[in-house]
C-alpha cells in the first residue's frame, strides 16, 4: 500500500481535532508533522531547547540534522505552530532538556507507538492509505499547491532528484490521472 496526503482540509482538522481528544501529544506531532513536512524520525527526537532559546523565545529557525540523510535542515516555524508548540509546553511544563514528545518508558515516544495511534485515528474517520508518511507527503501536496506549483521548491526540501519522483511522492500525478478519467467521459 502507498501512503497518501491528506487532500481535504476538513479530514485534516477533524484528525488534529481526534488526536487532541486521544492525547494533545499526538495532536502536536501531527500538527508538526504536517507544517515541517519533517520524517516521523526526526519529528519524536526533538527536545524543547531545538524549539526555544535560553530566555524562552522562539529561535528563528528549527534546524536539525535529518536521520535519514544526515543533511542539515532550517525550518522556520508558522505562526499556528508556534501557539500549538507555546500551549503544549506550558501545559505539560517542559523544561529545556525534555523531548517534545516524550515516552512514559523514558525517552520520547516511538515511531511504532506513533503509527499505531494516528493510523487509528486516520481509520476513525475514513481516511485511507495512511501512515506517518502521509503528513510529510500532506506537507508537500499542499505546499505545491499553495505555492501555485513550485515543484522545484519541494522537490529541493525533500532531496529529491527529479520533479517527477516529487509529483509522484506527494500523488500529484494520480490526481491529475483521476482527473483525466472524470474529464473524458465517451
Amino acid at each position: 500500500m502507498t501512503v497518501e496526503p491528506i487532500r481535504e482540509k476538513a479530514k485534516i482538522k477533524q484528525l488534529y481535532n481526534y488526536l487532541n481528544g486521544v492525547n494533545p501529544k499526538y495532536a502536536l506531532l501531527f500538527k508538526v508533522g504536517i507544517n515541517t513536512g519533517l520524517r516521523i524520525s526526526d519529528i519524536i527526537s526533538l527536545k524543547t531547547s531545538d524549539i526555544y532559546s535560553e530566555k524562552w523565545q522562539f529561535k528563528d529557525h528549527l534546524t536539525i540534522t535529518e536521520q535519514k540523510t544526515s543533511k542539515q535542515r532550517k525550518i522556520k516555524l508558522n505562526e499556528t505552530l508556534r501557539k500549538c508548540l507555546n500551549t503544549y509546553v506550558k501545559s505539560y511544563n517542559l523544561s529545556m532538556e525534555d523531548y517534545l514528545f516524550h515516552s512514559q518508558k523514558g525517552g520520547y515516544v516511538g515511531r511504532i507507538q506513533v503509527y499505531k495511534v494516528l493510523k487509528e485515528g486516520a481509520g476513525v474517520l475514513g481516511i485511507e492509505n495512511f501512515g506517518t508518511h502521509s503528513l510529510r507527503k500532506t506537507w508537500g501536496y499542499w505546499t505545491y499547491k499553495i505555492s501555485k506549483y513550485n515543484i522545484g521548491l519541494i522537490m529541493d526540501t525533500f532531496n529529491h532528484s527529479s520533479p517527477s519522483v516529487t509529483l509522484r511522492y506527494i500523488g500529484i500525478n494520480q490526481d491529475q490521472k483521476d482527473e483525466l478519467y472524470s474529464i473524458v467521459q465517451l
